[in-house]
Protein backbone atom coordinates (compact mmCIF):
# COMPACT_ATOMS: atom_id res chain seq x y z
CA UNK A 1 0.00 0.00 0.00
CA UNK A 2 1.33 3.79 -0.36
CA UNK A 3 3.22 4.97 2.58
CA UNK A 4 2.37 8.38 3.95
CA UNK A 5 4.68 10.99 2.91
CA UNK A 6 7.95 10.92 4.51
CA UNK A 7 7.32 6.67 5.93
CA UNK A 8 10.02 5.46 3.73
CA UNK A 9 12.48 7.66 5.01
CA UNK A 10 11.84 6.83 8.49
CA UNK A 11 11.42 2.84 8.18
CA UNK A 12 14.11 0.92 6.54
CA UNK A 13 12.43 -1.23 3.88
CA UNK A 14 12.42 -5.16 3.75
CA UNK A 15 12.66 -5.52 0.64
CA UNK A 16 15.50 -3.57 -0.29
CA UNK A 17 19.17 -4.79 -0.15
CA UNK A 18 21.77 -3.45 1.90
CA UNK A 19 24.12 -1.03 -0.43
CA UNK A 20 21.70 -1.43 -3.49
CA UNK A 21 19.24 0.82 -5.05
CA UNK A 22 15.54 -0.32 -4.76
CA UNK A 23 13.78 -2.58 -7.30
CA UNK A 24 11.60 0.33 -8.16
CA UNK A 25 14.43 2.39 -8.58
CA UNK A 26 16.17 0.38 -10.82
CA UNK A 27 15.88 1.56 -14.57
CA UNK A 28 17.30 -1.56 -16.31
CA UNK A 29 17.19 -5.38 -15.76
CA UNK A 30 19.94 -7.52 -17.30
CA UNK A 31 20.19 -11.33 -17.96
CA UNK A 32 16.26 -11.71 -18.09
CA UNK A 33 15.00 -11.49 -21.49
CA UNK A 34 13.27 -14.58 -22.23
CA UNK A 35 11.26 -13.79 -19.64
CA UNK A 36 10.65 -9.87 -20.01
CA UNK A 37 9.79 -11.48 -23.63
CA UNK A 38 6.91 -14.51 -22.43
CA UNK A 39 5.41 -11.65 -20.50
CA UNK A 40 5.07 -9.10 -23.61
CA UNK A 41 3.99 -12.02 -25.86
CA UNK A 42 0.72 -12.62 -23.04
CA UNK A 43 -0.27 -9.29 -22.81
CA UNK A 44 -0.07 -9.03 -26.70
CA UNK A 45 -1.68 -11.69 -27.48
CA UNK A 46 -4.58 -11.30 -25.11
CA UNK A 47 -3.77 -14.04 -23.11
CA UNK A 48 -2.52 -11.47 -19.85
CA UNK A 49 -2.92 -13.87 -16.70
CA UNK A 50 -4.46 -12.34 -13.73
CA UNK A 51 -1.67 -13.47 -11.53
CA UNK A 52 1.94 -14.03 -12.03
CA UNK A 53 4.43 -16.08 -9.44
CA UNK A 54 8.28 -14.81 -10.39
CA UNK A 55 10.61 -17.42 -9.22
CA UNK A 56 14.37 -18.04 -8.73
CA UNK A 57 17.04 -17.35 -6.77
CA UNK A 58 17.68 -14.39 -4.61
CA UNK A 59 18.99 -11.94 -6.06
CA UNK A 60 19.27 -12.37 -9.74
CA UNK A 61 16.24 -9.41 -10.73
CA UNK A 62 13.03 -11.00 -9.61
CA UNK A 63 11.39 -7.96 -7.83
CA UNK A 64 13.05 -5.49 -10.38
CA UNK A 65 10.79 -7.24 -13.25
CA UNK A 66 7.84 -7.17 -11.09
CA UNK A 67 8.68 -3.81 -11.12
CA UNK A 68 9.13 -3.32 -14.80
CA UNK A 69 6.10 -5.52 -15.39
CA UNK A 70 3.40 -3.10 -12.79
CA UNK A 71 5.05 0.55 -14.36
CA UNK A 72 4.50 -0.90 -18.14
CA UNK A 73 0.66 -2.01 -17.18
CA UNK A 74 0.16 0.69 -15.01
CA UNK A 75 1.15 2.71 -18.31
CA UNK A 76 -1.10 0.56 -21.08
CA UNK A 77 -4.76 0.70 -21.50
CA UNK A 78 -7.08 -2.33 -20.50
CA UNK A 79 -7.55 -4.84 -23.62
CA UNK A 80 -10.99 -3.68 -23.73
CA UNK A 81 -10.25 -0.10 -24.56
CA UNK A 82 -7.72 -1.16 -26.28
CA UNK A 83 -8.47 1.58 -29.14
CA UNK A 84 -7.52 4.40 -30.81
CA UNK A 85 -9.89 7.49 -31.29
CA UNK A 86 -11.04 6.09 -35.25
CA UNK A 87 -10.88 2.41 -33.93
CA UNK A 88 -7.50 1.49 -35.30
CA UNK A 89 -5.60 -0.59 -32.95
CA UNK A 90 -2.34 0.68 -31.10
CA UNK A 91 0.82 -0.93 -32.05
CA UNK A 92 1.66 -4.08 -30.12
CA UNK A 93 4.59 -2.80 -27.28
CA UNK A 94 8.06 -4.43 -27.98
CA UNK A 95 9.40 -3.31 -24.34
CA UNK A 96 8.70 -3.30 -20.26
CA UNK A 97 10.81 -0.10 -20.36
CA UNK A 98 8.58 2.83 -18.94
CA UNK A 99 10.52 6.37 -19.14
CA UNK A 100 12.13 7.41 -15.37
CA UNK A 101 10.56 10.87 -16.53
CA UNK A 102 6.92 9.50 -16.68
CA UNK A 103 4.28 10.13 -14.56
CA UNK A 104 3.67 6.69 -13.52
CA UNK A 105 7.62 5.79 -12.96
CA UNK A 106 7.37 8.82 -10.51
CA UNK A 107 4.64 7.53 -8.27
CA UNK A 108 5.84 4.03 -8.45
CA UNK A 109 8.94 5.57 -7.00
CA UNK A 110 7.70 7.18 -4.17
CA UNK A 111 4.77 4.75 -3.29
CA UNK A 112 2.15 7.03 -4.00
CA UNK A 113 1.31 5.12 -7.34
CA UNK A 114 -3.23 5.31 -6.39
CA UNK A 115 -3.53 1.75 -8.90
CA UNK A 116 -0.28 -0.34 -7.30
CA UNK A 117 -0.51 -1.61 -4.01
CA UNK A 118 2.74 -3.40 -2.17
CA UNK A 119 2.78 -6.26 0.30
CA UNK A 120 5.49 -6.82 2.26
CA UNK A 121 6.64 -7.36 6.03
CA UNK A 122 5.82 -4.69 8.51
CA UNK A 123 8.29 -2.89 10.36
CA UNK A 124 8.00 -3.38 14.25
CA UNK A 125 8.99 0.32 14.84
CA UNK A 126 8.93 -0.33 18.86
CA UNK A 127 11.00 -3.58 18.64
CA UNK A 128 13.26 -1.84 15.71
CA UNK A 129 12.98 -4.49 13.30
CA UNK A 130 11.06 -6.19 10.45
CA UNK A 131 8.21 -8.37 11.61
CA UNK A 132 9.30 -12.29 10.45
CA UNK A 133 6.21 -12.84 8.53
CA UNK A 134 3.74 -11.06 6.31
CA UNK A 135 0.82 -10.83 8.49
CA UNK A 136 -3.38 -11.23 7.57
CA UNK A 137 -3.78 -7.75 8.16
CA UNK A 138 -1.40 -6.24 5.27
CA UNK A 139 -3.27 -9.01 3.19
CA UNK A 140 -6.53 -7.67 4.05
CA UNK A 141 -5.45 -3.94 3.05
CA UNK A 142 -6.03 -4.93 -0.35
CA UNK A 143 -10.04 -5.18 0.41
CA UNK A 144 -9.85 -1.23 0.41
CA UNK A 145 -7.23 -0.77 -2.06
CA UNK A 146 -9.37 -2.87 -4.86
CA UNK A 147 -12.62 -0.53 -4.03
CA UNK A 148 -10.60 2.60 -3.73
CA UNK A 149 -9.03 1.92 -6.95
CA UNK A 150 -12.23 0.53 -8.77
CA UNK A 151 -12.96 3.88 -10.52
CA UNK A 152 -9.69 5.16 -11.55
CA UNK A 153 -9.46 3.29 -14.83
CA UNK A 154 -6.75 1.18 -16.11
CA UNK A 155 -4.80 -2.22 -15.06
CA UNK A 156 -4.78 -2.35 -11.08
CA UNK A 157 -1.43 -4.35 -10.17
CA UNK A 158 -0.59 -6.13 -6.59
CA UNK A 159 3.17 -6.61 -5.62
CA UNK A 160 4.05 -9.53 -2.64
CA UNK A 161 8.01 -9.35 -2.04
CA UNK A 162 7.85 -11.92 -1.20
CA UNK A 163 5.33 -14.72 -1.34
CA UNK A 164 7.59 -17.20 0.64
CA UNK A 165 6.97 -14.68 3.85
CA UNK A 166 3.26 -14.80 4.57
CA UNK A 167 1.74 -16.62 7.13
CA UNK A 168 -0.84 -19.39 6.51
CA UNK A 169 -3.65 -16.86 7.32
CA UNK A 170 -1.99 -14.20 5.34
CA UNK A 171 -1.62 -17.18 2.11
CA UNK A 172 -5.29 -18.21 2.64
CA UNK A 173 -6.49 -14.50 2.29
CA UNK A 174 -4.38 -14.19 -0.92
CA UNK A 175 -5.80 -17.32 -1.97
CA UNK A 176 -9.48 -15.93 -1.98
CA UNK A 177 -8.57 -12.91 -4.29
CA UNK A 178 -6.38 -15.14 -6.49
CA UNK A 179 -9.85 -17.37 -7.05
CA UNK A 180 -11.78 -14.43 -7.76
CA UNK A 181 -9.72 -11.58 -8.73
CA UNK A 182 -11.43 -8.24 -9.43
CA UNK A 183 -11.59 -6.61 -12.74
CA UNK A 184 -8.91 -5.58 -14.41
CA UNK A 185 -6.19 -6.21 -11.24
CA UNK A 186 -3.56 -8.40 -12.36
CA UNK A 187 -1.09 -10.07 -9.25
CA UNK A 188 2.69 -10.46 -9.23
CA UNK A 189 3.98 -12.62 -6.63
CA UNK A 190 7.54 -13.11 -6.40
CA UNK A 191 9.02 -15.96 -4.82
CA UNK A 192 12.77 -17.43 -3.71
CA UNK A 193 11.20 -21.05 -2.63
CA UNK A 194 8.10 -21.86 -4.92
CA UNK A 195 7.73 -25.27 -3.41
CA UNK A 196 7.21 -23.12 0.40
CA UNK A 197 3.82 -21.61 -0.95
CA UNK A 198 0.48 -23.39 -0.95
CA UNK A 199 -0.20 -25.78 -3.92
CA UNK A 200 -3.35 -23.94 -4.69
CA UNK A 201 -1.65 -20.87 -4.70
CA UNK A 202 0.53 -21.90 -7.41
CA UNK A 203 -2.26 -23.70 -9.54
CA UNK A 204 -3.82 -20.22 -9.96
CA UNK A 205 -0.55 -18.58 -10.74
CA UNK A 206 1.24 -18.33 -14.53
CA UNK A 207 5.13 -18.96 -13.67
CA UNK A 208 7.50 -16.56 -14.61
CA UNK A 209 11.08 -18.77 -14.17
CA UNK A 210 14.40 -16.33 -13.91
CA UNK A 211 17.71 -17.95 -14.47
CA UNK A 212 21.17 -16.87 -12.97
CA UNK A 213 22.87 -14.71 -14.62
CA UNK A 214 26.56 -14.75 -16.71
CA UNK A 215 29.69 -12.98 -15.88
CA UNK A 216 28.53 -10.44 -18.76
CA UNK A 217 25.51 -9.33 -17.25
CA UNK A 218 25.99 -9.09 -13.98
CA UNK A 219 29.03 -6.78 -14.82
CA UNK A 220 26.41 -4.52 -16.25
CA UNK A 221 23.67 -4.88 -13.43
CA UNK A 222 27.12 -4.24 -11.13
CA UNK A 223 27.74 -0.81 -12.96
CA UNK A 224 23.58 -0.07 -13.12
CA UNK A 225 24.38 0.17 -9.29
CA UNK A 226 27.01 2.14 -9.11
CA UNK A 227 29.75 -0.62 -8.63
CA UNK A 228 33.01 -1.28 -10.74
CA UNK A 229 33.39 -4.96 -11.19
CA UNK A 230 35.21 -5.11 -14.33
CA UNK A 231 38.26 -6.92 -12.90
CA UNK A 232 36.59 -9.49 -11.02
CA UNK A 233 33.36 -10.25 -12.72
CA UNK A 234 33.76 -13.44 -13.55
CA UNK A 235 34.66 -14.42 -10.42
CA UNK A 236 31.65 -12.64 -8.85
CA UNK A 237 29.31 -14.25 -10.90
CA UNK A 238 31.34 -17.85 -10.08
CA UNK A 239 30.92 -16.88 -6.01
CA UNK A 240 27.55 -15.41 -6.11
CA UNK A 241 25.72 -18.15 -8.28
CA UNK A 242 24.88 -15.70 -10.64
CA UNK A 243 22.70 -13.46 -8.04
CA UNK A 244 22.96 -9.53 -8.29
CA UNK A 245 22.17 -9.46 -5.09
CA UNK A 246 24.66 -11.67 -3.35
CA UNK A 247 27.36 -10.32 -5.60
CA UNK A 248 26.95 -6.77 -4.50
CA UNK A 249 26.76 -8.28 -0.79
CA UNK A 250 30.08 -9.70 -1.74
CA UNK A 251 31.26 -6.63 -3.19
CA UNK A 252 29.77 -4.08 0.27
CA UNK A 253 31.80 -6.91 2.40
CA UNK A 254 35.11 -7.03 0.78
CA UNK A 255 34.08 -10.77 -0.21
CA UNK A 256 36.37 -11.53 -2.27
CA UNK A 257 38.95 -10.80 -0.30
CA UNK A 258 37.62 -12.74 2.37
CA UNK A 259 37.21 -15.97 0.18
CA UNK A 260 40.95 -15.66 -1.18
CA UNK A 261 41.80 -15.49 2.70
CA UNK A 262 40.28 -18.69 2.99
CA UNK A 263 41.47 -20.46 0.13
CA UNK A 264 45.02 -19.29 1.26
CA UNK A 265 43.99 -20.62 4.56
CA UNK A 266 43.30 -24.30 3.73
CA UNK A 267 45.70 -24.57 0.91
CA UNK A 268 48.11 -25.35 3.86
CA UNK A 269 45.80 -27.92 4.59
CA UNK A 270 46.66 -30.89 6.36
CA UNK A 271 49.22 -29.18 7.90
CA UNK A 272 46.95 -26.32 9.22
CA UNK A 273 48.15 -22.72 9.81
CA UNK A 274 46.67 -22.34 13.47
CA UNK A 275 48.14 -18.90 13.75
CA UNK A 276 46.23 -17.63 10.44
CA UNK A 277 43.29 -20.04 11.39
CA UNK A 278 42.75 -17.54 14.64
CA UNK A 279 43.25 -14.53 13.12
CA UNK A 280 40.20 -15.54 10.71
CA UNK A 281 38.14 -16.75 13.66
CA UNK A 282 38.65 -13.49 15.61
CA UNK A 283 37.54 -11.40 12.71
CA UNK A 284 34.22 -12.34 13.53
CA UNK A 285 34.09 -10.98 16.29
CA UNK A 286 31.93 -8.50 18.07
CA UNK A 287 28.64 -6.57 17.21
CA UNK A 288 30.27 -5.03 14.59
CA UNK A 289 31.14 -7.71 12.73
CA UNK A 290 27.96 -9.47 12.34
CA UNK A 291 27.92 -9.13 8.68
CA UNK A 292 31.63 -10.71 8.62
CA UNK A 293 30.73 -13.52 10.53
CA UNK A 294 27.76 -14.57 8.40
CA UNK A 295 29.86 -13.92 5.55
CA UNK A 296 32.91 -16.17 6.38
CA UNK A 297 30.31 -19.14 7.49
CA UNK A 298 28.79 -18.78 3.86
CA UNK A 299 32.23 -18.60 2.38
CA UNK A 300 33.46 -21.87 4.51
CA UNK A 301 30.02 -23.70 3.10
CA UNK A 302 31.07 -22.43 -0.19
CA UNK A 303 34.31 -23.39 -0.46
CA UNK A 304 33.41 -27.24 0.90
CA UNK A 305 30.06 -27.49 -2.26
CA UNK A 306 33.02 -26.04 -4.51
CA UNK A 307 35.86 -28.75 -3.14
CA UNK A 308 32.31 -32.03 -3.44
CA UNK A 309 32.23 -30.98 -6.83
CA UNK A 310 35.47 -31.06 -8.08
CA UNK A 311 35.74 -34.42 -6.49
CA UNK A 312 32.95 -35.64 -8.19
CA UNK A 313 34.54 -34.45 -11.67
CA UNK A 314 32.84 -31.08 -12.16
CA UNK A 315 35.16 -28.95 -10.88
CA UNK A 316 34.36 -24.57 -10.67
CA UNK A 317 34.73 -23.42 -14.48
CA UNK A 318 36.52 -20.28 -12.91
CA UNK A 319 38.59 -19.78 -10.11
CA UNK A 320 37.04 -17.87 -7.66
CA UNK A 321 40.66 -17.24 -5.93
CA UNK A 322 44.17 -17.45 -7.32
CA UNK A 323 45.38 -20.91 -6.49
CA UNK A 324 41.73 -22.11 -5.73
CA UNK A 325 42.05 -25.64 -9.14
CA UNK A 326 45.22 -26.37 -7.60
CA UNK A 327 44.09 -26.62 -4.01
CA UNK A 328 40.72 -28.39 -4.85
CA UNK A 329 42.61 -30.71 -6.96
CA UNK A 330 44.76 -31.54 -4.15
CA UNK A 331 42.47 -32.19 -1.57
CA UNK A 332 39.34 -33.41 -4.05
CA UNK A 333 41.29 -36.02 -5.95
CA UNK A 334 38.42 -38.73 -6.59
CA UNK A 335 34.60 -39.39 -6.04
CA UNK A 336 35.62 -40.94 -2.28
CA UNK A 337 36.97 -37.29 -1.18
CA UNK A 338 33.64 -35.77 -2.74
CA UNK A 339 31.47 -37.74 -0.54
CA UNK A 340 34.03 -36.72 2.61
CA UNK A 341 33.48 -33.36 1.34
CA UNK A 342 29.64 -33.14 0.70
CA UNK A 343 29.00 -35.23 4.01
CA UNK A 344 31.14 -32.49 6.02
CA UNK A 345 29.29 -29.71 4.29
CA UNK A 346 25.99 -31.06 5.49
CA UNK A 347 27.51 -31.38 9.15
CA UNK A 348 28.94 -28.06 9.36
CA UNK A 349 25.54 -26.63 7.54
CA UNK A 350 23.75 -27.62 10.60
CA UNK A 351 26.26 -26.79 13.03
CA UNK A 352 26.61 -23.33 12.10
CA UNK A 353 22.53 -23.42 12.18
CA UNK A 354 22.32 -24.37 15.57
CA UNK A 355 25.15 -22.22 17.08
CA UNK A 356 23.19 -19.54 15.35
CA UNK A 357 20.31 -20.25 17.84
CA UNK A 358 22.28 -20.59 20.73
CA UNK A 359 24.56 -17.71 20.78
CA UNK A 360 27.77 -19.61 20.34
CA UNK A 361 31.14 -17.42 20.22
CA UNK A 362 32.05 -17.21 16.65
CA UNK A 363 35.50 -17.36 17.06
CA UNK A 364 34.68 -21.03 18.75
CA UNK A 365 32.34 -21.55 15.62
CA UNK A 366 34.64 -20.73 13.08
CA UNK A 367 37.67 -22.40 14.47
CA UNK A 368 35.74 -26.00 15.40
CA UNK A 369 34.53 -25.72 11.28
CA UNK A 370 38.53 -25.05 10.53
CA UNK A 371 39.32 -28.08 12.75
CA UNK A 372 37.02 -30.22 11.24
CA UNK A 373 37.87 -29.47 7.76
CA UNK A 374 41.69 -29.93 8.66
CA UNK A 375 40.67 -33.27 10.01
CA UNK A 376 38.91 -34.43 6.63
CA UNK A 377 41.79 -33.12 4.69
CA UNK A 378 44.07 -35.33 6.19
CA UNK A 379 41.73 -37.72 5.82
CA UNK A 380 41.28 -37.72 2.12
CA UNK A 381 45.36 -37.08 0.97
CA UNK A 382 46.46 -40.11 3.51
CA UNK A 383 43.95 -42.45 1.51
Amino acid sequence: MRAPAGEMELEPEADRAPGAPHPRETHALFGQEKSETAFLEAYNTGRLHHAWLITGPRGIGKATLAWRIARFLLSQPTQKDDMGMFGDTPPAPTTLHIGHDTPVYRRSAQLAEPRLSLIRRGYDAKKGKHKAQISVEEVRKLNSFFQMSATDGGHRVVIVDSADEMNTAAANALLKTLEEPPKHAVLLLISHQPSRLLPTIRSRCRELRLGALGSEDLRQALDAAGFDAADQSEALAELSAGSVGEALRLTNLDGMDAYREVVALFATLPKLDRGRALKLAESCVGAANVDRYDLIIGLLDQFLARLARTGAGRPPLVEAAQGEAEVMTRLAPDKFAAKDWASLQQEISARAAHARAVNLDPAALILDMVFKINDTALRVTRS
